[in-house]
């Protein structure tokens, strides 16, 4: 059985101490009842991570000693920032936990012409609960890194942000659209940093398609014969790109 992982600030590190939040304390204690002498693995979130001999476990607090250290495995080498419409609670929160685990490396909640869920409506308590979702699933799927998730901005903050991309790609089920493999390998150079767009519950509108094509030099792409929702294109169009990329081998 693997050894339970844990991301843990800068701050928590004092040479070969290391020491746990006082959420991953209770869980240690009290879920997972570990005992001094125990191994975990904790991660810095820049791409480290170290085997822990815990040395302390209480409910309130738990220190370990770093035992071996070596660079973590679980980063695909292409970065996909998900330009993902707003959706409902439930829809965006699994959205955050499996597209971490897929291997989405930034999530950027969009506000479209479509969106019933407005960017008012985001509180610091909800980005508090996000990062936590998205946490907890970097360590279950022995990420390297925790995603980054930004607060939520306009179609027109979108767009702007485009061009920093090696590619943008946004989602649609109307009009002339590349495959996913034709949109890859456009001008034969692998990308190394890509931009999907991924539309609300009824997705994007013609408008805003044409939008991304023209100002953001983004190429409109087809996940295929099949309508799929939003909350499962999020997924599948990310592990397909990552598959085409090779990023998908262990």
């Amino acid at each position: 059985m693997s050894a339970n992982r844990f991301f843990v600030s800068e701050s928590g590190f004092e040479g070969d101490l290391v020491r746990l939040g006082a959420e991953q304390a209770h869980q240690v204690c009290h879920v997972l009842r570990l005992k001094p002498g125990d191994g975990i693995v904790v991660l810095n979130g820049a791409g480290s991570e170290f085997d822990v001999t815990l040395t302390t476990v209480g409910s309130r607090e738990v220190l370990g000693r770093i035992v071996g250290t070596r660079q973590a495995t679980g980063e695909p080498g292409v970065q996909i920032a998900l330009f993902q419409g707003l959706l409902a609670r439930e829809k965006f929160e699994w959205v955050l936990q499996k597209g971490t685990e897929v291997g989405v490396s930034r999530f950027v909640p969009v506000q479209t012409e479509r969106t019933l869920l407005r960017a008012r409506h985001i509180d610091d308590r909800k980005l508090v609960r996000w990062q936590r979702i998205v946490a907890e699933a970097a360590e279950q799927s022995h990420r390297g890194r925790v995603p980054q998730i930004e607060e939520a901005i306009t179609w027109s903050q979108a767009l702007s942000q485009l061009g920093g991309f090696d590619r943008a790609l946004i989602a649609s089920t109307s009009g002339e659209t590349l495959t996913l493999n034709d949109a890859l390998r456009l001008d034969g150079k692998t990308p190394r940093s890509i931009a999907l767009l991924i539309g609300p519950e009824g997705g994007f509108s013609d408008a805003e398609t044409a939008q991304a094509r023209d100002s953001g030099g983004a190429v409109a792409v087809t996940l295929g014969p099949r309508i799929l929702r939003t909350e499962t294109a999020a997924i599948v169009a990310p592990a397909l790109v990552l598959h085409i990329l090779g990023q998908m081998q262990s």
